[in-house]
């Protein structure tokens, strides 16, 4: 199974911005417009770019369409994107314009059948499920949803093995508490995600601090890791990532 690496931009008020542990209220915005950063991804080695539009997220009706014309025109960048993407007519237009696979949160969690139906209609290469968890005081794994501002009550591991069977390629599952903090991320939640459903392409998101890190959610049974607020902040070289995952 070949491992992914997966640049982040998250869009706000069409801003590059990162939040830290998914709080809308404590963002850092950065100078580098969204198409300017794609594109030095780009020409690092690039393959897949992780696009998230958050105004979207938190309060539904995805917006970012005229950047994915942009990126499919100007780029060979494959495309995963979501933010609230409520219908399989917002899935239908996401692609259309580009993108390579949608990336489903909240509704997920909300209607997982529902979202099924869309994977056997679009199939499971243009569907990823995202799963943001947050572990309680009991440590059990909570599901936030709408940007993680709304609980849920759904159970990861519940919905993981739902998902895996309902024929699910892609999850992408995020530990909201180490999101954008360059804490690491949390190899145990991956561990037991693949423990649940090995069959699963997980990407790991949230905490990813350096090339170490990459080789350990690899080493953890990862598919692939999301990559933010360490390479914006240009913490470690995206080309250098890529050439030492690819040796191994």
């Amino acid at each position: 199974m070949e491992f992914e690496l997966y640049p982040a931009i998250d869009v706000r008020e069409g801003h590059m911005v990162r939040l830290h542990q998914g709080d809308y209220g404590r963002e850092t915005r950065y100078e580098e417009p969204p198409l300017q950063m794609a594109m030095r991804h780009a020409r690092l080695g690039a393959r897949w770019l992780h696009l998230v539009d958050l105004d979207a997220a938190r309060h539904g009706g995805y917006t970012l369409q005229p950047l994915l014309r942009v990126l499919a025109r100007t780029t060979w960048l494959r495309v995963q994107t979501g933010g609230g993407v409520r219908s399989e007519e917002d899935v239908d237009e996401i692609l259309q314009a580009g993108a390579d696979r949608v990336v489903i949160g909240s509704l997920a969690v909300r209607d997982p059948e529902r979202v099924l139906g869309w994977v056997a209609r679009f199939g499971p290469e243009r569907i990823t499920i995202a799963l943001d968890a947050r572990q309680d005081d009991n440590g059990d794994w909570q599901l936030p949803v709408s940007g993680w501002t709304e609980r849920s009550a759904a159970r990861l591991e519940t919905l993981v093995r739902r998902f895996a069977d309902g024929g699910v390629r892609h999850l992408l599952c995020t530990d909201i508490s180490r999101d954008g903090t360059l804490g690491g991320p949390n190899l145990d939640l991956y561990r037991l995600i693949v423990g649940l459903a090995p069959e699963l392409h997980v990407q790991a998101s949230g905490g990813i601090r350096d090339v170490a890190d990459i080789l350990a959610a690899r080493a953890a049974g990862c598919s692939g890791a999301v990559l933010g607020k360490a390479l914006i902040e240009q913490r470690f070289a995206l080309d250098d990532a890529i050439e030492r995952v690819g040796r191994c």
